[in-house]
């Protein structure tokens, strides 16, 4: 199975309906899309590629991580990059990739913004004989599905990080507490699967308890103004579970300003392994973060490659992921970003 692992070692991880992506595209002058039985477009092995990357946002560590390992790998890959940036629009996404197919280049790789509105752009993409790569998250595999639509989906197991979140913070506590989860954002796969991992375990341990659940939208300071509103709701809290870093470094920031110590009165969890989360564990602010890799440029390159060569590519590459915790983070941190 392919892996970020050795790219690792190089230190290289309001709710848009699908109706209104498929109206914006009817307006912007394309066809539905649906599924068909035909194969997946060819991609040809030549260099340069025309290759257009659509961003979802650049308001966080993570997502300038992810650009900037495709900007990195573009010339050693062979690759002319069209980059785009959604800036936290599904409905945008959308029309930057149809800028894309209209401008006919040869791959699209993109992480979808949600799973619905994006699934029906990707069967568009295969019409106009374009294959796609999805990395980070993936599609609504009911819609347009990995090996027959498209490529494949790069990207972590979302459900396990959940999972391995939850038992963390289980086994920290002593199988008592009282959580408050920060979701990311509505209808992005990472935020559904992360939650349902973390949930499935916390259900099966009675002393553990769900007292509120709320979007963040993966942003920090969303995820601190969130906190300061649940804060009040629920003094009690013990714990506090977010779908990424950068809404755990905001719930520090409430936690502070509510005259509590994080780390010692509120126990948090988080999933991604920024240098900003990797610092808050050092600190003793955050417990631990489990390692979400933003580096899919070299993987993207290699299993395009396999691909245009017509090599076997599976219908789900999948990351490992690391853990950190106050045992490893000191020297663990040549991998934050």
């Amino acid at each position: 199975m392919l892996s970020l692992e050795n790219f690792n070692k190089r230190k290289f991880p309001l709710r848009v309906l699908a109706t209104s992506a498929l109206a914006l595209s009817m307006v912007a002058g394309f066809s539905i899309a649906h599924a068909d039985d035909s194969p997946l477009p060819k991609l040809a092995n030549k260099k340069p590629l025309r290759v257009g990357f659509a961003q979802t946002e650049s308001n966080n560590p993570w997502r300038l991580a992810e650009t900037k390992s495709f900007k990195d790998v573009a010339a050693k890959c062979g690759w002319q990059m069209v980059m785009t940036d959604a800036n936290s629009s599904a409905s945008k996404q959308v029309a930057d990739i149809q800028s894309m197919i209209a401008q006919h280049v040869d791959l699209i790789v993109f992480p979808p913004r949600e799973e619905k509105p994006l699934a029906p752009i990707v069967l568009q993409a295969k019409k106009a004989g374009i294959p796609v790569i999805l990395v980070d998250r993936d599609v609504d595999q009911s819609v347009a599905k990995a090996g027959k639509d498209y490529i494949t989906f790069i990207g972590s197991d979302f459900i396990n990080q959940g999972q391995r979140a939850a038992d963390w913070l289980v086994k920290s506590t002593g199988g008592k507490a009282k959580i408050i989860e920060l979701e990311g954002s509505t209808g992005a796969s990472a935020a559904n699967d992360r939650k349902k991992g973390f949930d499935d375990v916390i259900a099966k341990n009675p002393g553990m308890q769900i007292i509120a659940s709320q979007s963040g939208d993966f942003a920090r300071d969303k995820g601190r103004q969130v906190m300061e509103t649940l804060l009040q709701a629920h003094p009690d809290v013990t714990a506090v579970y977010a779908h990424n870093d950068e809404m755990a470094l905001g719930a520090i920031a409430a936690i502070k300003a509510a005259g509590k110590q994080p780390g010692k009165d509120i126990t948090l969890v988080t999933i991604d392994g920024t240098k900003g989360g990797m610092d808050a564990i050092a600190a003793g602010e955050l417990g631990a973060s489990v390692q979400s890799s933003p580096f899919f440029g070299p993987l993207a390159c290699d299993v395009a490659q396999k691909f245009a060569k017509g090599e076997t590519v599976p219908p789900w590459v999948k990351v490992s992921d690391r853990f950190y915790d106050k045992s490893n983070v000191k020297e663990s941190m040549q991998y934050g970003y």
